[in-house]
């Protein structure tokens, strides 16, 4: 599947996924454990209806991976899927952020193509 496109959900998402607003030991554990589903709805305020397929999303295009909690929680809760980049995410997520990053800076013309002069 081909790469994901940086929409500004798909940019937080990344992010949170890559620690970035995350504290160096957080960043860390982020890293290497990944983080469940409410978590990352609660750290990006994206709504389940918004988060869930774009992450099924970066699962097809090989991004993320998901996983169960190994155990079963001592405190009754259900069972947490978890999410975390891929090595192929981890090695493209940077570089397609800094791609939307500088394309969403750089200047945009005033012209209008297919008018002389550029004018209204």
């Amino acid at each position: 599947m081909a790469d994901p496109k940086m929409t500004p959900h798909t940019q937080t998402v990344l992010r949170a996924l890559l620690g970035q607003g995350t504290d160096g030991d957080r960043r860390t554990s982020v890293l290497a454990d990944g983080m469940y589903g409410l978590e990352l709805s609660r750290m990006t305020g994206l709504p389940n209806g918004t988060l869930f397929p774009l992450l099924e999303r970066l699962r097809q295009a090989d991004w993320i991976e998901r996983y169960w909690e190994a155990d079963e929680p001592s405190d009754g809760r259900p069972r947490r899927r978890f999410y975390r980049l891929t090595d192929k995410g981890a090695e493209h997520a940077p570089h397609a952020l800094a791609a939307a990053t500088a394309s969403a800076t750089a200047p945009t013309s005033t012209r209008r193509p297919g008018l002389a002069g550029g004018g209204l």
